[in-house]
């Protein structure tokens, strides 16, 4: 190192990279040295940011990016020269703004944020509304929450549709994670007419607080209803999923302001045309014909604050893009495997072909070992060592919240001012449907359903002995679409008896479901299993990743039947969910 250090000032800029990667990595295992580079590096690398053209600012900034988000209090001090420059390329200056990001603490917030606020009315708006992110972030590490708060509730006085939108959707997280403002928030918001903002998210954003606060938002129920109204110009399934819970959530809490707008909800709901919002508004209805006690439960529980909100990008895979220092995966921020075709990877620590794999399927005994697998082009497998994230990968996609329902029902006393037939709506009594009731649903809230009766789904019976090669499972799993994602729980003691994976194997064999390739090591466990239609030629191909750690299993199926698909996977849940149990 001694050696090369004087390498650190050389005019190229490639030449300074490639010397810090080895500086790196020789220090790997040595945690103070390892520190001690990042300080020596950082001047070089901060020269050669502002020599040069703007596309080897770029390339030098996705390494200190990198290397910020590893260590970001080592770069703390340097915050100013991350702030951005008139003449820098929008690129440059979104990577900034995540490093001004990654680098905010209690000491540097202040300046930081004020830098950050002055972007908010950028020209470039794709800019103006990262910088508007990025305030957010910062609040939601809890730095000066106070003073951000204030300067967000400034941005909704701004006469751009785009600020209001950006700012209403970290209003709406920054009150899921910090409640005790709400009163602040909802004051301003309770300002801003609907009509006013144009983009879904921000709509979005705008009736979940309408739904959430609607106890402290005096004219929440009418504004509800006035959106209900326009029902048909709202052409965002989002904004019409969040407008069916919000009405749901006002009826609960006004049950006479409320009653009009979540009859015209709901019977608009279940006329749409759009899957998610008619399951959506049937779900509810159906929750309310069974008993409203039960629909409040779910609908409106008590919620703890958020405390963490889910990173986009797992620890693992943050590690091995910095195991490809100075390469295009710092500069992509993905490992090479996810833009390389596979004859250009190099190969994994945990990777075979899944060619080398023998099956011998005249005899069902035969267990295949633990052994390791390749990832595909059209499905990059994920490395069996992958942590914990594999059970928590949101559905939803962003964040992580909790919700305690309560042990017990809900008071009686919903309301005081309530009129009979609202009470019977809202009795307490035991389930209530709607042939035995005293009320009719419908009645009340002003519509009418006819449901047909839910068709009976074909049995699927697979073969007892299918025969299939590794060869010939690799190359459909390549070429097949992905029918169903799913994740199912396993029991206490499938998980436990997990210690010894051919167990798993085994018993999946005992349901006429093989195995062909298996590895890992714990927690972490990934096979792949395959079925195929009794008397047909149709496959089914299944991986599974299972994390014993949280009992949970992340299933990936295809087939060549997709009809049968979702047969097949009730099939497979039912057999992993007996795993164990005898």
């Amino acid at each position: 190192m001694n050696l090369l250090e004087d390498r650190l000032q050389h005019a190229n800029g490639a030449v300074v990279l490639a010397t810090i990667k080895v500086f790196l990595h020789l220090t790997m295992s040595m945690t103070d040295v390892h520190q001690q580079v990042y300080e020596r590096i950082k001047a070089p690398l901060l020269t050669l940011v502002g020599a040069g053209s703007p596309e080897q600012s770029y390339s030098v900034l996705c390494h200190l990016h990198l290397l910020v988000m590893r260590a970001p209090m080592l770069f703390s001090s340097d915050y100013k020269s991350f702030y951005c420059q008139f003449s820098d390329p929008s690129y440059v200056k979104k990577l900034k703004l995540e490093m001004l990001t990654a680098i905010a603490n209690e000491s540097n917030t202040y300046e930081i944020v004020t830098e950050l606020c002055e972007y908010a009315g950028n020209v470039d708006v794709p800019i103006a509304r990262e910088s508007i992110r990025a305030v957010g972030k910062i609040a939601l590490q809890q730095y000066d929450v106070n003073a951000i708060v204030d300067r967000l509730l400034q941005f909704l006085e701004m006469d751009k549709d785009y600020v209001t939108a950006e700012t209403l959707v970290l209003v709406k997280d920054l009150l899921r994670k910090y409640p005790q403002w709400s009163h602040d928030c909802i004051a301003v918001v309770g300002n801003i007419s609907s009509k006013n903002i144009q983009e879904p998210k921000g709509k979005a954003a705008l009736i979940w607080m309408l739904g959430e606060y609607s106890q402290d938002m005096h004219d929440a129920p009418y504004i509800l209803e006035n959106l209900v109204e326009n029902w048909d110009e709202e052409h965002s399934p989002e904004v019409r999923l969040h407008l069916l819970t919000a009405v749901m959530k006002c009826f609960f809490k006004r049950p006479p302001e409320t009653q009009k707008a979540l009859g015209a909800t709901l019977s608009a709901g279940l006329s749409d045309t759009q899957q998610d919002v008619h399951d959506r508004a049937l779900f509810y209805y159906r929750l309310l014909q069974y008993n409203p006690n039960v629909a409040e439960r779910v609908v409106n529980p008590p919620k703890q604050a958020v405390s963490v909100f889910a990173d986009t990008q797992s620890s693992e895979t943050k590690d091995r893009i910095f195991d490809e220092f100075n390469s295009l995966s710092v500069v992509y921020q993905k490992p090479s495997y996810m833009f390389t075709d596979r004859e250009h990877r190099e190969p994994f620590e945990y990777s075979e072909d899944l060619t080398s794999l023998t099956v011998g399927a005249e005899d069902p005994e035969n267990v295949i070992s633990a052994q390791r697998y390749q990832e595909n082009d059209n499905d990059l497998l994920l490395s069996t060592s992958d942590k914990e994230d594999n059970g928590t990968r949101a559905s939803n996609g962003s964040s992580t919240s909790a919700y305690n329902a309560p042990s017990d029902l809900i008071s009686p006393s919903l309301i005081s001012s309530q009129t009979p037939a609202e009470t019977s709506l809202v009795n307490t009594g035991g389930p209530t449907h709607s042939s035995q009731s005293n009320f009719s649903l419908d009645d009340l809230l002003g519509i009418g359903v006819t449901e047909a009766p839910a068709p009976t789904p074909p049995a699927l019976t697979l073969n007892s002995k299918p025969v299939l090669d590794p060869g010939t499972f690799q190359r459909k799993w390549g070429q097949l679409a992905l029918a169903l994602s799913q994740e199912c729980s396993l029991s206490p003691q499938g998980a436990a008896s997990l210690m010894n994976p051919q167990s798993l194997i085994r018993h999946m064999q005992s349901n006429y479901i093989q195995c062909i390739a298996s590895g890992g090591q714990p927690p972490n466990y990934k096979f792949f299993f395959y079925a195929q239609k009794d008397g047909a030629t149709a496959f089914f191909l299944v991986e599974c990743i299972v994390n014993t750690a949280s009992a949970k299993a992340q299933l990936k199926i295809k087939a060549d039947d997709g009809t049968a698909a979702e047969a097949f996977s009730t099939l497979f849940q039912s057999a992993l969910s007996k795993f164990g149990l005898s």
